[in-house]
């Protein structure tokens, strides 16, 4: 774990609890926000539709009433756009003296300045989140439906909207509330996608972690940068969380299947990604929470697996397991699969160390039970000396990740253990006989008796344990035939050492001590033929107990013997994906094939919930083929053109 966390931090994943690394293998959603992970966080202005209400104000007005409401220093994402929009950033102080500032919060979601102009007169300009400027402003009547209008037009477009407003204060104190709030204007803001989070979130499907949206924005927002990076859009506000306005479609649903359901929540506060973090965890999900602020703590903290983001708060930082380095979601995708890689290869041990344990204790107790043969225990400790040595090199193995979230399946991992590590010990037992009661190797390898000789069986019986004990680290490391999938060249390295020094000494150790004499290069050989041989069943009992204890046999059995069907909604989702697939075909566009990383049939079938989540991303980017919108984006993938130039020229 500590080479691996090593190998993490080179990635750009900083881990600050060991244990982390395994849970991050086993992690089947991921809690991301929007701003800043999933997107750019540059943020936009397009100053042809910022919209103005007094009739006295214009557009240049609002830029600088925006302007002056952001910091000059230590300026976040949005202060930094609006205070670039002026001519020369040092506008948004000239001719004002600042009295106070209100820097921005979570639950206000607002920032304000009070300032003294150059006639000495007092004001307050504030900008924020427009449900609030609205509410701090009192709107009513017709112009609240128009501001409201403007916030979902520009929601629909996926912009953010940033409202403005100002105010007198005849009191000229800083403490005073001054005269009412006027609305001044709304403010488009886009944020566009990063370009790789699409791919990522595909990435993060196909290993079978459910992506969902935590955004503060508006729910048309979140829905637009969902279809735009390719996720499901089935979101929900987060008054669904509380269960409070809920629509007639959802209402029948409780919250905690429709936190698991959903692509993401919209509108959300930090005090709702604590609660989404913990419905997840009682539905018996793994979760990972990426954040950055201060009220973010609680959630990361309540995560399985907190992840700070690139930039976040100390405290954020404090909270979490897992810091970032660098922006965006592909690390996070990345660091999930050297956490499974990692994971592996511990899984590898246990079934190693599980099967050997047996397979030692068995096989001598057998042979000493029978025969009354008295292994040498000093011959005992150079196969463990030798095992040891070797096993240690799996910490640099080659590994294939597991295709779906990992855990400790320890009924996998006995039974396999204790099935690999009977046949090793009948294996040998098996030996054994033919070597001490017969002339099987004599009749058909024409090498020299050694029935009456108990030194050299010593030898021989020690040379067949030390190469199968050790072989058997190839097929508990690979997921499918042993000798497909390429071990590291450490591990093959110490492996043939261990074995070479195994070898000489069968042949050629003569120590009374130990009891073992050397039985030549012929019965070395003839041991070598019979472990290969006896090697390549193992990958086939492997095969037959995962098999087994997947219950996809009986599952399969079933399906095929009745007329019913145990899918969930009679195969709906599936009824769905194959519409999606017959509308890429009549529409051109390529067939999803699976990911380069995993082409083993065996382990193709997702994590439920992420197989729900890859299937309503596909269904709701077919469906926007039946919109203009998707028609253009479809001819224009067909026709191979890049859609980000051509982009601006065309709306919708």
């Amino acid at each position: 774990m500590a080479i691996g966390s090593h190998r993490l931090a080179q990635q750009g994943a900083i881990t600050k609890r060991m244990t982390a690394i395994e849970e991050m293998a086993g992690m089947d959603v991921l809690c991301s926000d929007k701003t800043g992970t999933l997107t750019l966080n540059k943020l936009t202005v397009d100053k042809n539709l910022i919209e103005v209400f007094p009739k006295d104000a214009t557009k240049d007005t609002v830029i600088l009433l925006g302007a002056r409401a952001s910091r000059i220093e230590n300026q976040d994402a949005i202060d930094t756009c609006i205070v670039n929009m002026l001519g020369d950033p040092k506008e948004a102080r000239a001719g004002i003296q600042e009295v106070h500032f209100l820097p921005f919060n979570p639950v206000e979601k607002r920032t304000a300045i009070t300032y003294i102009d150059d006639k000495g007169n007092w004001h307050r300009a504030s900008k924020g989140a427009p449900e609030q400027i609205i509410e701090l402003c009192e709107l009513k009547g017709d112009i609240r439906k128009k501001a409201l209008e403007i916030i979902n037009d520009y929601a629909n477009r996926g912009l953010r909207s940033l409202g403005l407003a100002r105010q007198t204060v005849p009191e000229k104190s800083k403490e005073s509330e001054g005269s009412p709030w006027e609305f001044v204007g709304l403010l488009p803001l886009f944020d566009p996608p990063r370009h790789d989070s699409a791919e990522t979130i595909r990435k993060a499907l196909e290993l079978g972690v459910a992506v969902k949206m935590i955004t503060g924005d508006q729910l048309a927002i979140g829905k637009e940068t969902a279809r735009r990076l390719g996720m499901g859009t089935n979101m929900y506000p987060s008054s669904a969380l509380l269960g409070e306005h809920k629509d007639a479609a959802i209402a029948s649903i409780p919250v905690d299947e429709l936190i698991e359901k959903a692509d993401g929540f919209a509108g959300v506060f930090p005090e709702h990604k604590y609660e989404i973090v913990k419905k997840l965890q009682d539905r018996k999900h793994i979760c990972g929470m990426t954040g950055d602020g201060v009220n973010d703590a609680p959630a990361l903290k309540k995560a399985d697996i907190g992840i700070a983001v690139d930039d976040a708060t100390d405290a954020a930082r404090s909270a979490s397991d897992i810091v970032l380095t660098e922006p965006g979601l592909s690390v996070i995708v990345s660091a999930v699969l050297t956490s499974r890689a990692i994971f592996q290869r511990m899984k590898n041990y246990t079934i190693y160390a599980v099967s050997i344990t047996i397979r030692v204790v068995m096989g001598f107790m057998l042979i000493a039970l029978i025969w009354k043969f008295d292994f040498s225990p000093f011959m005992v400790l150079i196969i463990a000396i030798l095992n040891d040595g070797t096993i240690m090199t799996i910490s640099k193995d080659r590994v294939k990740p597991s295709p779906l979230p990992d855990s400790w399946k320890l009924n996998e991992i006995f039974a396999t253990g204790v099935v690999l590590g009977t046949y090793q010990a009948i294996m040998t037992v098996v030996f054994f006989y033919l070597a001490a009661d017969t002339d099987f190797f004599t009749e058909n390898f024409h090498v020299r008796s050694i029935r009456n000789s108990p030194n050299e069986l010593t030898a021989a019986l020690y040379l067949q344990v030390s190469i199968i004990s050790q072989a058997l680290i190839f097929v508990t490391r690979s997921r499918s035939w042993s000798f497909v999938e390429c071990p590291g060249l450490m591990l093959v390295g110490a492996f043939f050492a261990a074995q070479l020094v195994a070898t000489v000494l069968a042949v050629y150790a003569d120590w009374e001590f130990a009891r073992i004499k050397g039985v030549g290069w012929g019965w070395a050989a003839v041991i070598w033929v019979y472990t290969i041989i006896t090697y390549l069943p193992q990958d086939v009992l492997k095969f037959i107990i995962r098999f087994g204890l997947s219950g996809r046999a009986w599952d399969t059995m079933i399906q095929n013997k009745t007329a019913f069907t145990t899918k969930k909604d009679y195969g709906r989702g599936e009824r769905e994906a194959q519409w999606a697939l017959a509308q890429r075909t009549l529409h051109g566009l390529q067939t999803p094939e699976a990911s380069g990383l995993f082409n083993d049939k065996n382990y193709r079938e997702l994590s439920e919930i992420a197989e729900q989540a890859k299937r309503r991303a596909e269904v709701a980017r077919l469906r926007e083929l039946h919109t203009l919108k998707g028609h253009v984006e479809s001819v224009v993938k067909l026709k191979g053109l890049d859609i980000e130039t051509i982009q601006q020229h065309y709306t919708v």
